[in-house]
């Protein structure tokens, strides 16, 4: 199965994409040897204002149809802004020439959470008294309820590394996190089943 995972984007400038459009969509009968190329190559040709995107499944595609295009520009006599050839990035759900986005840790520490956080049960509240004095004199950013220990951390790496040391548990951070631990497990509903 291919994949339209490369693309061939052509930054035309004020108003060259329409009459290279016209010959890329066949629509021009100088254009035949362009047509054969696109129609064995089987491409796909886009365009947002002033730029022309054609797609193909592979980098060998786009440079075997490469001089076809380039001489259509030229019989139009049109010099592109710009030409590049760029693929797509699955992982990060962006063309490799576009800058990338900020990543979810990035975001999170935008907002003014730690990206991961690492919670702690400790034996005792001094004891997480205590553990959470020590993470925070580390630098980690701490918070501290009652009996455990969450220290927030930049990467995952981190907080694994900080919770293999302190026998913690890792968890996406940046969300509030509500726990109840009623002594009667009915209590919410009346303290059916007695108390």
């Amino acid at each position: 199965m291919a994949d339209d995972d490369w693309r061939l984007r052509i930054e035309l400038g004020d108003g060259g994409a329409p009459g290279l459009l016209r010959r890329l969509h066949l629509r021009d009968a100088g254009a035949e040897d362009l047509a054969r190329e696109l129609r064995h190559e089987r491409l796909a040709v886009t365009h947002d204002a002033d730029t022309v995107f054609v797609y193909a499944s592979s980098r060998a595609q786009l440079e075997r149809a490469l001089p076809s295009i380039e001489a259509e520009l030229a019989a139009l006599g049109i010099e592109p802004e710009r030409s590049v050839i760029e693929h797509w990035l699955e992982t990060e759900e962006r063309w490799d020439d576009e800058p990338a986005g900020p990543s979810v840790e990035e975001e999170t520490a935008a907002h003014g959470f730690a990206p991961w956080e690492v919670r702690i049960p400790c034996r005792s509240h001094a004891a997480a008294k205590e553990l959470a004095r020590r993470l925070e004199a580390e630098g980690y950013g701490v918070v501290r309820r009652f009996s455990y220990v969450i220290a927030g951390t930049a990467t995952r790496e981190a907080a694994e590394r900080l919770a293999r040391s302190l026998h913690g548990e890792v968890e996406p951070g940046g969300e509030l996190v509500w726990e109840t631990r009623p002594g009667n497990p009915f209590a919410l509903f009346g303290g059916l089943a007695g108390s």
